[in-house]
Order: C-alpha cells, then sequence, then structure tokens
C-alpha cells in the first residue's frame, strides 16, 4: 500500500473510531472520552494506539450524531437550560474562579450531561467547607489528573443536583487557571470558559 493510500486509510480509520465512540457515549450515557475511545477500538477490532481520534475528534462526531437522532429545537433548548444553570453556579462559586468545561460548553450535551466546573484553590478543604456551610449536599470523590505530560495529581471532585441539573466540581490549584490539566485520554487541555465566556455564549444563543 502507497503512502498516500495508507494515510487515507488511517485517517478513515480514526473517524471511524470517532463516530463509534461518539455512538457510545450517547446511547449508553458515557462520559468517560478514553473509555469510550477504548471501547469503540475493542469493537472495531483496532489495536494501535495511533489511530486512537483525539477528544476534540469524538466531539464533533457526538455534535453530528445529535444533529441526524435528536430534534434540532429541543437540543438548543436543553443547551441553553443547561448554560444558564452552568451560569448561576458560576456566579455562586465565583471566590473559586470557575471555568465551564466538556459537554454544555462543546454543545453536545444531553439529558443526562453532568454541568462541569473547574474550581480554583490551594486549599482543596475550602470547597468542602464552602459546600457545607451553604447546605449543599454534596458527594466527594477523588480522581487522578494529568497536570501536564510527565505530572499527575489526585484532586478533589464534588457532585450534586440542584434544580434538576446535575454538576461536577474538579478542584484545581490556582496555577491551574494558567495551565489547564490535560483531558482525559488525550495530550491537549480541554475547551474552557469564564463567567463572562458563558454569559456572551448565552446572549449568542
Amino acid at each position: 500500500m502507497s503512502k498516500s493510500r495508507s494515510s487515507t486509510h488511517h485517517l478513515r480509520l480514526r473517524q471511524q473510531l470517532a463516530r463509534t465512540a461518539a455512538q457510545l457515549m450517547a446511547e449508553n450515557h458515557i462520559d468517560d472520552f478514553h473509555h469510550a475511545k477504548r471501547k469503540a477500538a475493542a469493537q472495531l477490532g483496532i489495536h494501535s494506539p495511533a489511530l486512537l481520534p483525539d477528544n476534540s475528534e469524538i466531539e464533533q462526531a457526538l455534535r453530528d450524531y445529535r444533529r441526524l437522532f435528536r430534534d434540532d429545537a429541543q437540543h438548543q433548548a436543553l443547551l441553553h437550560t443547561q448554560r444558564q444553570a452552568a451560569l448561576q453556579a458560576m456566579r455562586f462559586f465565583q471566590a473559586f474562579e470557575p471555568r465551564l468545561t466538556g459537554a454544555a460548553l462543546e454543545g453536545y450535551a444531553d439529558t443526562h450531561s453532568a454541568i462541569c466546573l473547574h474550581l480554583h484553590c490551594d486549599t482543596p478543604e475550602t470547597v468542602s467547607v464552602f459546600l457545607h456551610e451553604h447546605g449543599i449536599p454534596a458527594q466527594s470523590r477523588m480522581r487522578r489528573i494529568r497536570l501536564d505530560r510527565q505530572h499527575s495529581a489526585d484532586v478533589d471532585v464534588w457532585t450534586f443536583t440542584a434544580d434538576q441539573s446535575a454538576f461536577e466540581l474538579v478542584v484545581l490549584p490556582l496555577s491551574a487557571l494558567r495551565q489547564p490539566p490535560l483531558a482525559e485520554g488525550d495530550n491537549h487541555p480541554p475547551n474552557r470558559a469564564s463567567l463572562a465566556q458563558v454569559q456572551k455564549l448565552l446572549d449568542s444563543d
């Protein structure tokens, strides 16, 4: 096989993997890109890590999937509702320099998607105290994240539901404001939006 034909073949496999991973995420309510990639690769019998698509490729495939299989007006209404809920939460957590990331920002959210906010402080217990003082019954767990390609860290993740919206709060060090952590299963940081950027996004909806 010539080099050009091989490249075209590899591109098609990556695209097929991205579409399959997106379908798995949409139909099985999977929110872990790395897990979806591995499951899609196993399903298609593809074993080369070089063929695994980036998260951004799967996000685009998810948006395409939503357009094909969901009512566009309903989906836009859902996105607007989630972004409004995110904006209210970001105002509430403003002391922690919140950033919106994930499905609500990227436009592929569904009714099962949690609104993901990155909070920033160098004393994670401060978030725990804040939640307790405001009577928010959040559940906590630890998650290992990659701060960069060489360093990882365990961080607090808080989950709760408010006004029928599910939230996930990832507590990061202040340094992550300048250098966001890498996305799971990817070598790039996820897109993030500040409070002002989310407000602008809502204004343009």
